[in-house]
């Protein structure tokens, strides 16, 4: 049976059976008939998901796993690992999306049969929404692998670079014809039809992603599975927040014909506004990453995709395209971006760029593959606003009137995470004009305290109402503090310094002495009833040996329901983040517009974080109830009846319980909800110890807000009196 190729770990048949991990070391010890590892390590085995199942069905210990997890278990432990995996999973979803009947054809009878008759009805799909489909390697199933592009790596760091290949010639790169057909693409296609003996160990996965997608749609399943492959390997990829990706399409505006170069998972093309005829061009260095995002775009919309694979600045695969937009997020930083072999290049109109400064070359690339008129936005580093080694590209951009605006984000807006990152918004010139302003504009002030990223609903409408008024008009009355559009003759001095913070003046300050008093006054209550609410000494007592059972129990029993957070969702409601549940504050995120139906949160609901390793759990209250939940939160909602939500949320926050329940990647903590335990006490005492998990709660509360009002009133000193505003007196 195929599904034997499909491995899992210790801690994967502990999340099946609903246990520890020490309880499955504990079976390999005493059960002579226990599956012998089949892979992994000695201290970390590895055993074949079937076998295992097949054990646990016989003893009685396989717990009620839901589809999602089954699906990933089968993603995670594919002998081919886990992109080749999604890729199979991606071809076959976007079969059963455009012809569902086709897929309930072949995929009737056995495993065998099905891997025999899925590419050609693969090839039916992938040709027309990809392209002429190329012979597929044996070393990458679902892949393109170029011959010039050497072993993948993510796209946004400094070794996403391959070797070099042949520049393009003058004549093809300056051509004006449209890309309106595959045939334009240099190279094959970034996803073909897998093999049948590369399909037949996916037949169980691809079958278990059918059920799956019956539950959730084609579209959903795929982002599900593409999310928590992700999540699990959060360094592997350097990723765009969905928050910057749609304030970037929205930035652009509406366009037919859109080109991400350096694509990574396609987040950038995937904000995109859909719209008729639409046509959506990607390419990346790693083909992983080109079939993955050519995947996503095909079953996000009814669009044309074309995926290219190659180093997009040694080996453009669009070197005819005139595009309406141009969305990136380039690589930062690179040296070996192909200076010394593309010194002659004809993207290079406005200059040839130094070694460090590959961001200017991805902008004039970006700019080359533009219609007249076109507009790109990419993602910058700020250096590249004010280096020296630029400055002279920066002027002609600036003369020409190819650079229409700079725009500081705040700090934690995307990797690295410690800077205030850039976008830049350019217009392949049609005509020069008269008087030329730059937009400049500054959204610092939108940061926010912690890992939550900043405040993007006030980021965004900041930042497109300035762009949209300059856009329109030509400039941009004064906003201090804020935004201002400045003529170019003022910039072009030694430096062509842009970033926006040098040429924007202070916000205004008003009342600043009385603000002060008043943030003063309010930390005075503030700590007053900290003070009143700060518990009484704490009585001691033998340590308690209640019988326990697991949230997972619970849930078999019907005394609570467990629901996941998801991606997306019609509702347009705030979004309930685990930087909102760790940090006590509102709902401050938001879902991209999908199919996928949000999970609401209802008063007495109990949200736990499952990434982090932090041991927090949050009663859903009136402020935050009928909010969305957001990714990597679970929503625990127990019956009245039988659980006091107080009581659930105090020992969940147990930092033994919430040791006993993780599990360690080398980058991530994961919370098991399932293994988390409660002791089972009657609901008179559970209300009893509720009471006092409360208490704690609003006195936890208080201490936060006073915290916040602590910095709010040093910050305004310090500003108030190298301003001026404050005196010294």
């Amino acid at each position: 049976m195929q599904d034997n190729a499909t491995e899992v770990t210790a801690a994967g048949i502990a999340r099946l059976a609903g246990v520890g991990r020490a309880a499955v070391s504990n079976w390999r010890r005493r059960h002579a008939d226990f599956p012998k590892p089949v892979g992994g390590t000695e201290t970390s085995p590895s055993f074949a998901l079937a076998e295992v199942e097949t054990w646990l069905r016989k003893q009685g210990k396989l717990a009620e796993v839901p589809l999602r997890e089954r699906v990933w278990q089968q993603l995670a432990g594919h002998p081919e690992g886990p992109v080749t995996a999604l890729t199979h999973a991606g071809c076959a979803l976007l079969l059963i999306q455009d012809r569902p009947t086709v897929w309930l054809e072949v995929s009737a009878g056995s495993d065998e049969r099905l891997a025999a008759m899925l590419p050609g009805a693969l090839e039916q799909v992938l040709t027309p929404r990809f392209g002429t489909v190329a012979a597929a390697p044996a070393s990458r199933a679902g892949v393109h692998k170029a011959a010039a592009v050497n072993t993948p790596v993510p796209v946004n760091s400094p070794a996403s670079v391959n070797s070099p290949t042949p520049v393009n010639s003058p004549a093809s790169v300056n051509s004006p014809a449209s890309v309106n057909s595959p045939a334009s693409v240099n190279g094959s296609p970034a996803v073909h039809a897998p093999t049948g003996p590369e399909l037949l160990p996916s037949a169980p996965l691809l079958r278990g992603a059918a059920e799956l997608a019956a539950e959730l749609g084609a579209r959903q399943t795929f982002e599900f599975l593409l999310g928590r492959y992700l999540d699990a390997n959060p360094r592997q990829y350097t990723l765009t927040p969905a928050e910057l990706a749609g304030l970037m399409a929205d930035l652009a505006g509406p366009a037919r014909t859109v080109l991400d170069p350096a694509c990574g998972t396609g987040a950038l093309l995937r904000a995109v506004a859909p719209r008729p005829d639409q046509e959506f061009y990607a390419q990346d260095s790693a083909p992983d990453l080109a079939a993955l995002t050519a995947l996503r775009l095909a079953l996000h919309a009814q669009v044309a995709v074309r995926g290219a694979v190659g180093d997009t600045l040694r080996a453009d695969g669009y070197p005819g395209l005139r595009a309406d937009a141009v969305l990136c997020h380039p690589p930062f930083n690179e040296r070996n971006w192909g200076h010394d072999e593309l010194a002659y290049d004809p993207r290079w109109e406005f200059g040839f760029p130094a070694r460090n400064e590959s961001e200017l070359a991805w902008v004039q690339h970006a700019l080359a593959r533009l219609r007249d008129g076109g507009i790109a936005v990419l993602l910058m580093p700020p250096a590249a606003a004010s280096r020296r080694s630029g400055r002279r590209i920066r002027a002609d951009l600036l003369r020409r009137g190819a650079l229409r605006a700079v725009i500081a984000l705040p700090v934690g807006a995307a990797p690295p995470y410690n800077l205030p990152l850039h976008l830049w918004l350019l217009r392949r010139p049609d005509r020069t004009p008269g008087r030329p302003e730059v937009l400049l504009a500054d959204a610092g002030q939108f940061a926010t305290e912690g890992r939550g990223g900043p405040d993007w609903r006030a980021v965004r409408d900041a930042v497109l109402d300035a762009w949209r008024v300059h856009d329109r008009t030509g400039t941009l009355d004064e906003r201090p503090g804020l935004a201002r559009s400045l003529p170019v003759i003022d910039l072009l001095d030694d430096d062509v310094d842009l970033a926006p913070a040098r040429h924007l003046p202070p916000p205004t300050a008003t009342d600043g002495a009385e603000a002060l008093t008043a943030v003063r006054e309010r930390l005075g209550e503030t700590l007053r009833l900290t003070a009143g609410l700060t518990p009484p000494p704490a009585a001691t007592a033998p340590p308690a040996r209640w019988p326990l059972t697991t949230l997972g129990e619970l849930a078999r029993g019907g005394a609570l329901v467990m629901r996941t957070g998801g991606n997306g969702g019609h509702a347009r409601v705030p979004v309930l983040t685990d930087h909102d549940v760790l940090a006590g504050t509102a709902p401050s995120g938001s879902l991209p517009e999908s199919d996928e139906e949000a999970v609401l949160t209802e008063v007495g609901d109990v949200v736990v974080p499952v990434l982090g390793g932090g041991s927090v759990a949050r009663v859903i209250d009136d402020a935050t109830g009928g909010a969305a939940l957001g990714r990597n939160l679970v929503l625990l909602r127990p019956d009245p009846t039988a659980l006091d939500p107080w009581f659930l949320a105090g020992f969940l926050r147990g930092t033994a319980n919430n040791r006993q329940a993780s599990s360690y990647a080398s980058t991530a903590t994961r919370l098991d909800v399932r293994r988390l335990q409660l002791p089972r006490l009657p609901l008179g005492e559970q209300r009893r110890y509720g009471a006092r998990f409360r208490a704690l709660d609003e006195f936890e509360r208080a201490l936060r807000r006073a915290s916040r009002l602590g910095e709010q009133l040093v910050r305004g000193m310090y500003d108030g009196l190298t301003d001026g505003t404050v005196t010294p007196d």
